[in-house]
């Protein structure tokens, strides 16, 4: 954790950059972007491998609990799908 002094001149930096080189910040965003999706689907397609396991395993309680969270992540994708794309 930085100090609030560090902190400041952090953001000074950041800011002095971004105003300097607006496209390395551009090609930064689309990078944390384009990450956030693959995790996004990553997560999608373990959770429905884990889904029929889950409910043979733990029972059905368990496998509404993994449904609902394929639904949760689904609605996300379905939210984020222009800022990920």
């Amino acid at each position: 954790m930085l100090s609030k002094e560090d902190q400041r001149r952090f953001e000074q930096i950041t800011r002095q950059l971004r105003e300097s080189d607006p496209q390395f910040f551009a090609r930064l965003d689309r990078r944390a972007r384009a990450r956030r999706g693959r995790l996004l689907i990553l997560l999608t397609i373990v959770l429905w491998a884990a889904l029929p396991a889950t409910t043979v395993l733990a029972g059905r309680v368990a496998g509404v609990g993994c449904g609902l969270l394929l639904l949760v992540n689904a609605g996300l994708m379905w939210r984020f799908r222009r800022r990920w794309c």
